[in-house]
């Protein structure tokens, strides 16, 4: 624990914010916080606004608030869900910064080949890392930022790995980044036809002779239909895909008739002749088709969304209507979000979510508002080393099955002291201390300062939490400064000085922000 936790744990400020439901930061939403601690939805703002702006981005921030409240949430729904019309010009300089990460396979080979990078070096993957940290942070698009990151973990490709070296980056942009908002039937055939997905399952070593069932199970339990499968299902799955590889010399995806095991097959309703070798790359991509618009596949991408958007445990009757708009939309993902968030269930959801660790690293730079440094890369690798050491670092999930998105895989102790300690450490400046942040912390968050020490903490719990702090807590956030609530605030006073980083600490490690 830091000098800073056992300071508010000797003073009872902990203890005081504990009291209106730590429990809930451990697990929002579960039996055991609801016997424990008030509602969660009584610790967040009713504003329907702020609510979409914590479920759809990575966090409200001061300008993404403002933007809102001049559109309105269709108006700025449907900016979201259309991002190629926002301009990302901050997003755009950072990514510039990274070049490595937005290199395609040939280009990466091209490099190696000119001695600008070293063969198998993991330089691209870190980049696009560190990229991925940046773009959740700064990105204008942040309803795609979330989307890449969904299906980032629902066709996890481990980042950095080894075997992937080339094409990982590749993956990014032209896989999950190019159909992140179109069809999930169009992702699939995508994924099932690149090298990084075909080398992390290991379809590139399969052969006729020797069909690799890691493929065709993946496929069949993580990517589509779930355990609806039989060990049958499988074994076709796998002789279907042989001869989608990987072109050893080039690093690109190539179908090789050669390695193509041929003979009728049956994979759950779906038959398929399969009778000759030249015939076998469409007859794969058909089993693809079938299953991205199967029935179950439709509940299970539907029901992975509401869990994202709404609850850990979302409601039966949104998830049987959203199965109905994939299906009759054809998997397309647009109008599955669009009444996902329009939809009763979401309205009556505040409260229903935790932020894993990458979204509270991410959302305590957005609520902040602070910039990113005006040149270099190192505050990125910082804050990407920041979510490492809480258990997320972007796309680094070793299981093919990605990250956990439910309170209960995140709540531990020790996991909690890490983000408490990340808040205060960003906060004030300390690391990483490249950060663009108002000169004065206090008057840049708060503007011209209140005249009691209540007015403050209210005023910058209003402005970091959308809510303002409760009696409780605004007298045990008083008594960390040896005061009162309606003690007289001076200019010169430490809590606007330099311990007002402090203060946003203690308010960023409250119930109220862990919760989405």
């Amino acid at each position: 624990m830091s000098a800073f936790d056992q300071t508010l744990t000797r003073r009872g400020v902990l203890g005081a914010m504990a009291a209106a439901g730590t429990a809930v930061t451990l697990a929002a939403g579960t039996p055991a916080a609801a016997a424990t601690t008030s509602a969660p939805a009584a610790l967040l703002p009713a504003d329907p606004l702020l609510h979409l702006l914590r479920r759809a981005t990575f966090g409200p921030s001061p300008a993404s608030i403002a933007e809102i409240r001049r559109l309105g949430a269709k108006a700025w729904l449907d900016r979201q869900l259309n991002p190629a019309t926002i301009a990302d010009k901050v997003a755009d300089g950072l990514l510039a910064r990274l070049p490595l990460s937005a290199l395609g396979i040939g280009d990466i080979r091209a490099q190696v080949a000119a001695g600008k990078l070293k063969q198998y070096s993991w330089d691209p993957m870190w980049q696009l890392g560190f990229a991925a940290v940046g773009r959740a942070i700064w990105s204008e698009r942040q309803l795609f930022e979330v989307m890449v990151d969904f299906w980032s973990n629902h066709l996890n490709v481990t980042n950095p790995y080894g075997d992937v070296w080339d094409s990982r980056a590749d993956y990014d942009r032209n896989v999950i980044r190019k159909h992140a908002l179109g069809t999930f039937k169009d992702l699939l055939r995508a994924s099932a036809q690149h090298p990084a997905m075909l080398t992390y399952l290991d379809n590139r070593y399969s052969t006729k002779a020797a069909p690799n069932e890691n493929y065709g199970r993946e496929l069949l339990e993580l990517h589509t239909v779930g355990l609806a499968y039989t060990e049958s299902d499988v074994t076709n799955a796998a002789r279907l895909l042989t001869g989608l590889t990987v072109d050893h010399a080039t690093g690109r995806y190539r179908y090789d008739t050669a390695q193509h095991a041929t003979g009728a097959v049956r994979v759950l309703a779906f038959q398929h002749a399969n009778a000759t070798a030249a015939g076998g790359e469409a007859a794969a991509l058909a089993l693809l088709d079938y299953l991205a618009l199967h029935p179950v596949t439709a509940r299970r991408i539907v029901t992975k969304l509401c869990v994202r958007f709404v609850a850990d445990e979302p409601p039966a009757d949104l998830i049987t209507a959203l199965v109905k708009v994939y299906l009759d939309n054809r998997s397309a993902i647009v109008p599955v979000l669009r009444a996902l968030f329009t939809s009763a269930q979401f309205t009556a959801s505040i409260g229903a979510k935790t932020r894993t660790p990458l979204e509270d690293l991410a959302a305590t730079v957005r609520t902040l508002g602070y910039g990113p440094a005006p040149s270099g890369t190192k505050f990125l690798e910082s804050l990407y080393w920041m979510c490492r050491d809480a258990g997320q670092a972007p796309l680094f999930w070793g299981p093919p099955n990605g990250y956990p998105d439910v309170a209960s895989a995140w709540a531990s102790p020790s996991g909690l002291l890490v983000r408490w300690n990340f808040h205060l450490s960003i906060a004030a400046g300390w690391w990483p201390d490249t950060l663009v942040k108002p000169a004065s912390l206090a008057t840049g968050m708060v503007g011209v300062l209140p005249a009691t020490y209540g007015a403050l903490i209210a005023a910058v719990g209003t402005r970091l939490l959308g809510v303002a702090p409760s009696g409780a807590q605004t007298a045990a956030l008083a008594a960390f400064y040896g005061k009162t609530p309606a003690s007289p605030l001076k200019p010169t006073d430490p809590a606007v000085g330099w311990m007002f980083p402090y203060l946003m600490g203690m308010l960023l490690n409250s119930p109220s922000f862990a919760l989405r």
